[in-house]
């Protein structure tokens, strides 16, 4: 059994209420780690392709998905998003989860652009990315990012792209701010080496990890981390969805139509 860390549960719970809103169609996933919000996607009746630079990574994601990549629902990449070539048949959603932290500024302003060239007229970008400014800490360092967001720098972001900034929300508040003290010690005793590699490196290293306690539990545990237990706090981060203090940013977003034809 597969126990998901609390913050991770927190956020696919929100995710899950988000994608339920929308037909099923085809999506494309950046840095699609251990392949969770792949997983949540194909169960809901989506099909799609996911990039991602670490070999590594693309195997464990060609192994746990054998089956629909044999069903010809789900490809899997080995290539950076960033100089694909767009599809013809294009994507009806775009979702990354932690990985536009790690673009540098021109990155992430050719990764909006990129997005738009894939998606359908219809289409929506889905983003999470790490929140809060003010609690950059080791992890971010060890991950390699170049930034934590706040919904000012966000809409900032999607203004300059000729986005328009529909919808976002603060996640895993206030459970993620709580455990944080504890994260750090982990994630310093089990990755500090990780600071002597390049930005690059640990990027590429971001996507699946294993941090005992912190990214990866013993199958026990699941009777207390799970959608179900977890629900009272599920609700507790929606209501909190303002909070400066949320330490993870949802977002949707849809390219303005009139300006890109």
């Amino acid at each position: 059994m597969v126990v998901l860390p609390p913050g991770t549960l927190l956020q696919l719970m929100y995710l899950q209420e988000r994608v339920d809103r929308l037909k099923p169609g085809r999506f494309v996933e950046i840095g699609p780690g251990n392949g969770e919000i792949s997983s949540l996607l194909l169960k809901a009746g989506w099909q799609g392709t996911v990039f991602d630079l670490e070999t590594s990574t693309t195997d464990a994601l060609k192994q746990r998905f054998g089956e629909e990549i044999r069903r010809g629902k789900y490809t899997v990449r080995n290539d950076d998003f960033l100089e694909a070539d767009p599809p013809e048949n294009k994507a009806d959603l775009v979702i990354s989860c932690m990985v536009m932290e790690h673009l540098d500024a021109d990155q992430e302003l050719n990764y909006m652009q990129q997005a738009a060239r894939y998606l359908s007229d219809e289409g929506l970008l889905i983003g999470l990315v790490p929140a809060s400014p003010n609690h950059w800490g080791i992890e971010d360092e060890i991950a390699g990012h170049f930034r934590r967001y706040t919904s000012a720098s966000l809409a900032d972001l999607t203004k300059r792209a000729d986005w328009n900034l529909e919808h976002h929300s603060g996640l895993t508040f206030p459970v993620s701010n709580v455990l944080l003290p504890v994260s750090n010690f982990l994630v310093q005793r089990a990755e500090n080496s990780k600071l002597e590699l390049s930005k690059l490196e640990r990027t590429k290293l971001s996507g699946n990890r294993n941090v005992k306690f912190k990214t990866h539990f013993p199958g026990f545990i699941g009777i207390i981390l799970n959608r179900v237990t977890m629900r009272p706090l599920h609700w507790l981060q929606k209501a909190f969805g303002r909070s400066k203090k949320a330490l993870v940013l949802y977002f949707e977003a849809t390219p303005n139509r009139t300006s890109n034809g």
